[in-house]
């Protein structure tokens, strides 16, 4: 394979890489609109949702651009004006990727539920665009700002590094903010609609009685499509800084250690491209086509892989072989169909441990809660041991820089690995659309299936962002000891034995804990609100169960949106200020043993919540299809209760414990030069 081009215009290929995938994205938008949107009900249920996810979004990123601005003034004065503007940039890519890529989701939604009304496979393929815009927006704009501010900064700031890990820290402010926010929003809204609808009042899912369920539709955007987003959009940028950051301080004459990481970004977003075209619907094996998309864009990634590394690295890299290397960048692509093999085993209706959930909602509430929180922690060990793996053998071929090019291996895949995901919010608002628009059953008969298997996609794409940002996280650590190595404080000198230390691992090991904590508590508070209003909207306005009179949806997102946005300021806050507090107060060893500590609960809470939550919701699904006696029955009102327990732990705690720990790594690699 000729690999000129690449060789000799390595930043190049990436900027024309990110671009591309920028532009299909666009071309796929196009795709998508010029479809058939409905009958005027439907329409009126869709452009309910976009207003209130844009009402949503535009109070959110208001409170988030006044909170970056100071960021940004302290940073100018700390660090310079070119530090200020990448953390802007990183910042302001952040947020386009998610709302840009949410607002086609909203506008899929009501185009996937009118395909519907024909058949299968045109609902999938519209609701598989739909998400791909997004997964492609996400990894083009997330190598644009790395290799885009690369080039800037070769130019003007003689190859200092220093403003590249405030790009990060943008990318990860912003991405705190909409899982946090995003994920407070949807579950409120999705446990007030539940408890009054399905448990009170016995009417299904997304009945349009309910006032609630207009913004529970919403939140289905504002958290898992442009919260996931900013999720992976911030992981990727942090990895590829990492990596390059790691790679510099590693091996100071090697230019190539700097494009190396990009270029395999380019490499796999040509074939995360390519990978769309094989997602093709055969019979009703929905999450098999989508697999095989994944499958052709890891086989492409590998045969890119191969060449890149060794054309590269024809020499190798100061002992290391270019075979090495290309076997690292493999373990990231292994671990990525690990995580994926195993959420899917512990969330799919497919498999036993949803089976043993679902049978102890026979026996009440409380065996279903036991026996949720039982699969949610055994769902721990499996990721974490696939995990250890990956670092070990990587660590064993290339030592850091190894670790660092399995997460870029890793993360590179983000581009169909988000489209998977966007998949599912896509889905789940098109059944609710059907349901509300009062469609055919046969209809319910097609989305259903969709957004069963959506809630799984989602599951996944979940537990491959926490993996990816444990080795984010992992390489972030890794840089901020040799930050200090070459100012004589050595790795070495972190060493248990040292009670510094010890009070750091303590203090980072309680940080998930803590914030998960106040995250549940909000979607508390929150749910508090909307299930008053919607009880409410019940009890005083007359002839909404006969549906003679229509619920005020309006006042239900409003104040949902007024709780979220009230509810993410501190745990966000904690975030930045901890490590700044514990660096400048205890010194770098302890700030050293928080970040190990934060990474090590970090990951288990995270995945716990995740997998289990996920595992509540296809419980309820696998009932409601008819098993252990279907919906209405004792199991189904067991199930409905683990799955109000799940929804917080999985779209709201679990995912914005990610972001959370790259936020404390990133802001001490931030402030180490100060310590």
């Amino acid at each position: 394979m000729n690999l000129s081009f690449i060789l000799n215009n390595q930043l190049i290929f990436a900027i024309s890489a990110s671009l591309l995938s920028i532009l299909y994205g666009l071309f796929l938008t196009f795709s998508v609109l010029k479809n058939p949107k409905g009958d005027a009900k439907m329409n009126s249920i869709s452009d309910a949702i976009a207003e209130g996810a844009a009402a949503y979004m535009k109070r959110q990123y208001t409170v988030v651009a006044i909170i970056g601005i100071v960021i940004a003034i302290i940073l100018y004065f700390a660090f310079g004006w070119i530090t200020a503007i990448g953390f802007a940039i990183g910042a302001i890519l952040s947020g386009i990727a998610g709302v840009v890529g949410m607002n086609v989701a909203v506008r899929s939604n009501i185009r996937t539920a009118q395909a519907a009304r024909k058949d299968l496979k045109s609902a999938f393929s519209l609701a598989f665009k739909g998400g791909a815009v997004t997964g492609l927006l996400v990894a083009g704009f997330a190598l644009l700002s790395v290799s885009g501010f690369f080039w800037i900064l070769e130019r003007i700031a003689n190859g200092n590094l220093q403003p590249l890990i405030a790009l990060g820290f943008g990318g990860s402010l912003i991405s705190v903010f909409a899982r946090l926010g995003g994920g407070i929003f949807t579950k409120s809204a999705d446990v007030g609609a539940d408890m009054v609808g399905k448990i009170e009042k016995g009417i299904p899912e997304d009945d349009p009685r309910n006032a609630g369920v207009i913004a529970d539709l919403v939140g289905d955007n504002v958290g898992d499509d442009a919260g996931m987003a900013a999720d992976l959009f911030e992981t990727y940028v942090i990895t590829a800084v990492a990596a390059m950051i790691l790679g510099k301080l590693s091996f100071p004459n090697e230019p190539s250690v700097l494009f190396y990481p990009m270029a395999i970004g380019g490499i796999s977003i040509v074939a995360s491209i390519i990978g769309t075209w094989f997602v093709r619907l055969r019979g009703r094996g929905i999450m098999r086509a989508l697999y095989e998309g994944l499958a052709a864009s890891i086989v492409i990634s590998i045969f890119g892989f191969y060449f890149l590394t060794t054309a590269m690295f024809p020499n190798g890299l100061l002992g290391i072989s270019a075979l090495n290397l290309f076997y690292t960048s493999i373990i990231g692509l292994i671990v990525t169909i690990g995580m994926v093999v195993i959420t899917e085993y512990f969330t799919s209706k497919k498999f036993s441990p949803v089976k043993i959930i679902a049978n102890a909602s026979t026996t009440g509430h409380g065996t279903n809660i036991i026996a949720g929180l039982a699969n949610s922690m055994k769902s721990t060990m499996a990721p974490i041991l696939l995990i250890c793996g990956g670092i070990y053998f990587a660590f064993l071929f290339a030592g850091l820089y190894g670790v660092a090019v399995a997460a870029m291996s890793m993360l590179s895949l983000a581009g169909i690995i988000v489209a998977i995901d966007a998949f599912g919010p896509i889905t789940d608002n098109a059944g609710g659309i059907a349901e509300m628009a009062g469609l055919d059953q046969k209809v319910r008969d097609i989305t259903d299936p969709l957004d069963a298997v959506g809630n799984t996609t989602k599951a996944v794409t979940k537990a491959y962002a926490i993996g990816s940002a444990g080795l984010a996280a992992l390489v972030l650590f890794a840089s901020y000891i040799q930050e200090f190595a070459a100012k004589g404080l050595t790795g070495g000198a972190f060493v248990l034995s040292d009670p510094m230390v010890i009070i750091g691992l303590f203090i980072g090991g309680a940080l998930p804990y803590f914030f998960g904590a106040l995250a549940m508590e909000a979607v508390g508070k929150a749910s508090v609100s909307i299930v008053n209003e919607v009880r409410r909207q019940f009890r005083e306005i007359k002839g909404i169960m006969t549906g003679k009179a229509k619920p005020e949806y309006g006042k239900a997102v409003d104040i949902v949106t007024k709780a979220a946005i009230k509810q993410m300021i501190l745990p966000t806050l904690i975030t930045v200020f901890a490590p700044i507090l514990v660096g400048f107060i205890l010194g770098p060893r302890a700030l050293g043993g928080l970040l190990i500590g934060s990474i090590v609960t970090g990951l288990f809470v995270a995945i716990s919540m995740t997998t289990g939550g996920a595992a509540w919701d296809n419980t309820k699904k696998y009932i409601e299809e008819g098993n252990l006696g279907g919906k209405g029955s004792f199991a189904h009102q067991s199930a409905v209760t683990g799955d109000t327990v799940g929804d917080p732990y999985k779209d709201t705690a679990g995912p914005a414990i990610n972001p959370m720990i790259k936020v404390l790594n990133i802001v001490a690699l931030l402030i180490a030069p100060f310590l």
